[in-house]
């Protein structure tokens, strides 16, 4: 899976010869082969694909790039030699870059050693990744599996006293051994008092009968994550704890609901953000309903109260609103959905339903 069609596609009327791409995760995205850090450099043009890396993984490129030319950085004829013969040979003067991406010294290394003009064109693969093809969504639709088959282990082993540390490195190795290459990003194992901070960082501390434990998590499968958030209770539940809960969860359900392509993005946002302020917790839902997935854990579009703009039919977004009373509890409730012109499918299939362990 590449895209690098869709990406020379853009380039007349964006008024570019060519995108350079040198972020990994947009390199990526155009390739469908995954190098670390800047260890590799895509160039799209009119008429050709190039991919450039480096000894350790040009063999493993030739293997998956597919529509390209694959040519290796070496001593004396390194990445700028290669682009810019490329460059030569597309006749290709006007070049995008990832102004997003792209720090300011590699940029002046670009712009010195370049024969072309470079302009900043990062939007240009933005709003190609907000829509995710049938391919995409079958990968990350994968991804999600993986995750609630490691939810549905951990519940088993979730009691007082093990550890957020541990229910965490629990979950990163079942999600690795069902199969992920990765996790969307480090897992958030949060309990109790804990579970007033969003994106808390999980610690010794014991879980305790009468608790909730939040577990925010995804891994990633052939290049793309998944993330869901699911939080527990462990014992007993007193009436705030359940009224807590319940709120969150109707806000989710209203935020799906109002979930579809053409909608605003703060639409979206506002039918969640309403049921908890008319439950009296408007103050305690600080973030925003949800964010784009895909290649990156974070990425557009943004169900968010400051988005305006429509969303776009195949955005696949999160929906996790939550309630966080500072040092006593909170509780966070998150799926993924892929937005249609009729609504949205909601890809998540773990239950959510209050459980109490």
């Amino acid at each position: 899976m590449n895209h690098f069609h869709q990406i020379a596609q853009e380039l007349e009327s964006q008024k570019l010869d060519a995108m350079l791409l040198t972020g990994e995760f947009n390199r990526f995205y155009a390739s469908g082969f995954h190098s670390s850090g800047t260890d590799g450099v895509a160039l799209v043009t009119r008429s050709k694909n190039y991919y450039f890396t480096d000894s350790r993984y040009t063999e493993a490129a030739a293997r998956r790039v597919e529509n390209a030319k694959i040519d290796e950085a070496k001593p004396g004829r390194g990445y700028m030699t290669l682009i810019n013969e490329a460059l030569e040979e597309q006749d290709a003067k006007r070049v995008g870059f990832e102004d997003a991406y792209m720090t300011v010294a590699d940029y002046e290394l670009y712009r010195k050693n370049l024969r072309c003009e470079l302009l900043p064109a990062a939007q240009l693969l933005t709003e190609l990744r907000r829509v995710k093809d049938a391919e995409e969504q079958e990968t990350m639709i994968a991804a999600q599996r993986i995750a609630e088959r490691a939810l549905e282990d951990i519940l088993k082993e979730i009691r007082p006293g093990v550890t957020e540390k541990e229910i965490a490195a629990r979950l990163q190795y079942l999600m690795l051994h069902y199969g992920a290459e990765d996790m969307s990003f480090d897992p958030i194992v949060v309990s109790g008092p804990n579970g007033s901070l969003p994106h808390g960082v999980p610690s010794e501390k014991t879980i305790e009968s009468g608790e909730f434990v939040t577990m925010d998590f995804g891994c990633i499968y052939h290049g793309y994550c998944s993330d869901m958030t699911r939080t527990v209770a462990v014992g007993f539940v007193t009436e705030e704890m359940r009224r807590v809960y319940e709120t969150v969860l109707a806000a989710q359900r209203a935020g799906i609901a109002a979930a579809a392509a053409g909608v605003t993005g703060k639409t979206v946002d506002g039918a969640a953000r309403k049921v908890i302020e008319d439950a009296g917790y408007g103050d305690y839902f600080g973030h925003s309903f949800g964010h784009g997935v895909g290649v990156e854990i974070h990425e557009a579009p943004n169900a968010s109260a400051r988005n305006e703009e429509p969303l776009p039919a195949g955005a696949v977004i999160s929906a996790e609103p939550g309630i966080y009373l500072p040092g006593r509890l909170g509780v966070r409730i998150e799926d993924v959905v892929i937005l249609t012109e009729d609504g949205c499918v909601d890809i998540t299939k773990a239950p959510k339903e209050l459980l109490i362990l």
